[in-house]
């Protein structure tokens, strides 16, 4: 009954949120006679803010139209490489001209962007960053409302043979990078993978800011999935998709109890955010506004959650710890496996912590190296990113100046690494 409460609350709040941003624009418009009344900024600035805080945000674009090559500029153009009913996997085509065609062997970098709330278009500095000596790829989740049930539903163990499927797909000269959520599926995956001995394993994969082991500093957001039983988050949390959409009768995460809840960790925070958007569009500080504005529009657009997933998530990362225990089972192609990381043997890992990360504390991540304990020592790295939060490790200046750089040496280190061990396993 709470999806449909919202969707009620949805269908007052636009004509007026509509309303405000046409008012906003008419005290602002130099055509306008309004504009030139006295404190017109001030209502302006009033009629924006409330236009923001009740508008409907959809996903956003990544945008991402051209690169920087060696000095080029280069056209950059998103195509879907695979589409699956809850995934399209993305490919960010670098149209490389012939005078840079040697650029076209540089890594190929899988990115598993987060399936936890937010659009994958929340990585769009990490993408950005990447593409200029990479060969880029994404994940991007679709909203769960938008899929049809005659799509069956979807559990972690779907999502783990995606992740392989999309390994598998890109061959053994890939390089993965999960951010955050998906790292416990993508080693799972990865881990899977070698027990199988997959010819198509990754050379490497670069871990950032993931619950690995959840029992390491935990966090918030760790402590409510201990204090509340499983059947709690089943009857409180989960609700089915109403018939406006395509997904009707889908069980869900629905995005805006998501948001609701990424809100409420920092209330203050947001609160004082919007204060001082509503100061800088009085003063007239246009680009204060803006920055404001284009990280709301990706912070307030969300997706809902399969049900199923979210629920096994609860379950084996951070009630049960499943997989630091050694104890978690997976469904694959018709059997059922362990998840043995220890049997990862030649795959490079490089694991990124921020040292002021609130959603996943300092050594949740760090823990991978634990569990992958055959790994040789020399193909393993750690960073602590000092004065880093959850977003600062992949995106803004830090992630740009400080982390990347270590990120690039690493790949470039261990681009050669796997040749042999790939030959060994098709052999095997």
């Amino acid at each position: 009954m709470l999806y449909q409460l919202r969707e009620a609350q949805r269908a007052v709040l636009n004509p007026l949120s509509n309303w405000a941003g046409s008012m906003s624009q008419l005290y602002t418009n130099p055509y306008s006679p309004l504009a030139y009344m006295p404190f017109a900024n001030r209502v302006s600035a009033g009629f924006e803010l409330m236009y923001r805080l009740g508008k409907e945000y959809e996903k956003p674009e990544f945008g991402v139209k051209s690169t920087l090559i060696d000095g080029r500029e280069v056209t950059v153009a998103e195509q879907i490489e695979l589409s699956k009913p809850f995934c399209r996997l993305l490919k960010f085509e670098r149209m490389l001209p012939q005078a840079l065609a040697q650029r076209r062997d540089d890594p190929t970098v899988l990115v598993f962007a987060p399936l936890s709330g937010h659009h994958a278009t929340l990585l769009r500095d990490t993408v950005r960053t990447l593409l200029p000596e990479h060969n880029v790829y994404i994940t991007d989740w679709l909203d769960a409302r938008m899929v049809s049930l005659s799509h069956g539903t979807f559990h972690l163990d779907d999502y783990i043979a995606y992740a392989v499927e999309f390994i598998r797909h890109l061959g053994p000269n890939g390089h993965v990078m999960s951010v955050c959520q998906p790292t416990v599926p993508v080693l799972a995956a990865v881990s899977l993978m070698a027990t199988l001995r997959d010819p198509q394993l990754p050379r490497s994969m670069t871990m950032m800011g993931g619950p690995i082991d959840t029992r390491h500093s935990p966090t918030e957001v760790n402590n409510l999935a201990q204090k509340r039983s499983f059947e709690w988050f089943e009857r409180s949390v989960i609700y089915r998709v109403p018939s406006r959409y395509p997904g009707v009768g889908r069980r869900v995460y629905p995005g805006f109890l998501q948001h609701a809840g990424f809100v409420a960790m920092n209330p203050g925070r947001h609160a004082t955010s919007h204060w001082d958007f509503y100061l800088d569009l009085i003063r007239g500080d246009l680009d204060d506004a803006e920055t404001h504005r284009q990280f709301y529009d990706e912070y307030n657009a969300v997706l809902d959650l399969p049900a199923e997933y979210y629920l096994d998530t609860i379950d084996t990362v951070f009630q049960r710890h499943a997989l630091p225990l050694g104890q978690w089972e997976v469904g694959f192609e018709g059997k059922r496996y362990r998840v043995a990381p220890e049997d990862i043997t030649d795959v490079a890992l490089f694991t990124i912590e921020g040292e002021l990360d609130d959603i996943s504390g300092p050594g949740q991540t760090k823990a991978a190296h634990e569990l992958c304990r055959n790994i040789p020592s020399s193909m393993q790295r750690h960073l602590t990113a000092a004065g880093a939060g959850h977003y600062g490790i992949f995106s803004g200046r830090r992630w740009r100046e400080l982390i990347y750089p270590e990120v690039r040496t690493f790949i470039e280190a261990h681009q050669g690494n796997t040749q042999q061990g790939a030959a060994q396993r098709k052999r095997a």
